[in-house]
């Protein structure tokens, strides 16, 4: 018995930060189990306009990779389908120069499109820490400081919308400054409840969410961030969590690479987004690290 209870002991300590219900019942006493950000911090450090051009070129990347898959979508938008087929004339003819190869283009898998597009390509891995698990690593080119490197992906629940059950066990749930929590567990019961929200909000050919997190084929392959592990003494932070709100001007065409969505379907607002974002120049071979209850000061 003492045995069982120690193990019970050490696994609420391995998650207890993250869980809700204990979160809620010790906001004063525990401020740490917050992202507090104080008057004099800033926690931001790059524009969201920087971040919409960065998820922009991504997902414009992956759309016309994809281009074949796209039809159904684009016999829609007659307005923005020439758009595209300009873009992808000089796709086409960049990768006939690349490859030398005038028949066929080549279709590249979403990490090549990440690389292509923005210097690096990054996935998860065992981590280097002990007992850690999965870790997210920069597996391919050159990370510079102040870049977009990952998503967080997951179920977006606003203040006193029900997360009870799923939080049970779960050290995937982010709060938000605000008090908006992202459940990015991709098993169990968050996983069940993201598919059918996603499915919930699809328009016709149109999807407003990327369900492919939830699986080892990513459509979106920033979509990995719940997977970054929290610094120690020995591996100090080299990212750091960035809220973004996605605006209404975003292309619809694009929504499909969004890894969040809405829990409540009857709120108006902008979907957040939390955005992983370079602290300095990050090498390839390297795992990345934030830290879970810090800002940017």
């Amino acid at each position: 018995a003492s045995a069982m209870l120690g193990a019970l002991r050490r696994r609420w300590d391995a998650y207890k930060y993250r869980f809700v219900p204990w979160v809620a019942l010790n906001l004063r006493r525990k401020r740490r189990t917050l992202r507090y950000v104080p008057e004099s911090s800033q926690d931001k450090i790059i524009s969201d306009e920087d971040v919409f051009e960065t998820l922009l070129k991504v997902f414009k990347a992956l759309f016309i990779n994809d281009f074949n898959r796209q039809a159904h979508i684009l016999a829609l938008l007659p307005e923005i389908k020439c758009k595209y087929l300009e873009l992808l004339t000089v796709e086409q003819k960049q990768s006939e120069v690349n490859s030398c190869n005038h028949q066929t283009q080549h279709v590249f898998s979403p990490e090549e499109v990440l690389f292509n597009t923005l210097g690096f390509a990054i996935s998860r891995d065992r981590s280097s820490l002990e007992s850690a698990g999965t870790g997210v690593f920069v597996t391919k080119g050159f990370v510079p400081k102040g870049t977009v490197v990952s998503m967080y992906p997951g179920t977006v629940y606003r203040k006193h919308e029900p997360i009870f059950f799923q939080s049970l066990g779960n050290p995937f749930i982010f709060r938000c400054i605000d008090g908006v929590l992202i459940d990015g567990n991709d098993k169990g019961l968050s996983r069940s409840v993201y598919r059918s929200c996603s499915r919930r909000d699809q328009l016709g050919p149109f999807q407003m969410s990327d369900e492919s997190w939830l699986t080892a084929a990513l459509q979106n392959p920033l979509a990995i961030g719940q997977y970054v592990n929290n610094c120690s003494h020995e591996k100090a932070a080299n990212v750091c969590y960035q809220e973004f709100d996605v605006p209404e001007c975003f292309p619809v065409e694009l929504k499909q690479y969004l890894p969040n969505i809405i829990y409540s379907h009857d709120i108006e607002s902008y979907l957040r987004c939390v955005v992983l974002v370079a602290l300095r120049d990050i090498k390839q071979g390297e795992e990345l690290f934030s830290n879970y209850y810090t800002v940017v000061n």
